[in-house]
C-alpha cells in the first residue's frame, strides 16, 4: 500500500491524531532522556548500568522485541553480565535469582504481582530504594514495549 501524498490523509494520521502529534514533538527526546535515567542514572544504587542493560535486554525479549534486545545486549560491555539477556538464565546468586524472578514476573505478570514478592526482595537484601528501581526499569521497559509494539502495529498497516 503507497503512501499518501498528503499524509494527514492517511486513516493513521487524521487531524486530531495530527493535532496531538504535534503538540507532543518532544515526545521521542522525553522517551529517551527517561531511558538514560534508568539505564544509566547518576545513582544506579546495586544495580550497575550493564546490570540493567541485560535486563532491559532480557525484559525485550520476554516481550519478543529482539530488535530491542539486542539494542541493549550490545551495550553490555561485562561479559558476565550478558547471560542475565536470557530468560532461561536465573541468576548467579540468591539476591540476582530473587531479583531476576521478580523482573521477569512484573515483566510478563504485572497484575499478579503481589506484596509478598516486595518482601521477598528485602528478604534477599535488596533495599528499598534498589526495589524503586528496579520498578522504575520494569516501568520504563513497559512502556517501550508497548510504543514500540504499537508503532510496529501502524507500520504494518500502512504498508
Amino acid at each position: 500500500m503507497a503512501r499518501p501524498a498528503n499524509p494527514e490523509a492517511s486513516p493513521w494520521i487524521g487531524a486530531a491524531a495530527s493535532a496531538a502529534a504535534q503538540s507532543r514533538s518532544n515526545i521521542f527526546e522525553m522517551s529517551r532522556q527517561a531511558e538514560n535515567a534508568v539505564i544509566a542514572p547518576r545513582d544506579a544504587g546495586g544495580f550497575p548500568s550493564d546490570w540493567r542493560r541485560a535486563v532491559a535486554a532480557r525484559i525485550a525479549t520476554l516481550n519478543a522485541l529482539p530488535e530491542l534486545a539486542a539494542h541493549y545486549l550490545g551495550g553490555v560491555t561485562d561479559p558476565a553480565l550478558r547471560g542475565l539477556a536470557d530468560p532461561d538464565a536465573t541468576g548467579r546468586d540468591d539476591r540476582e535469582r530473587s531479583v531476576i524472578t521478580f523482573m521477569d514476573r512484573v515483566a510478563t505478570q504485572p497484575r499478579a504481582v503481589q506484596a509478598e514478592e516486595i518482601e521477598a526482595l528485602k528478604a534477599a537484601g535488596v533495599t528499598d530504594a534498589d526495589i524503586v528501581r528496579l520498578c522504575e526499569l520494569n516501568a520504563f521497559m513497559s512502556y517501550q514495549c508497548r510504543v514500540l509494539a504499537g508503532l510496529a502495529v501502524l507500520e504494518g498497516a500502512s504498508a
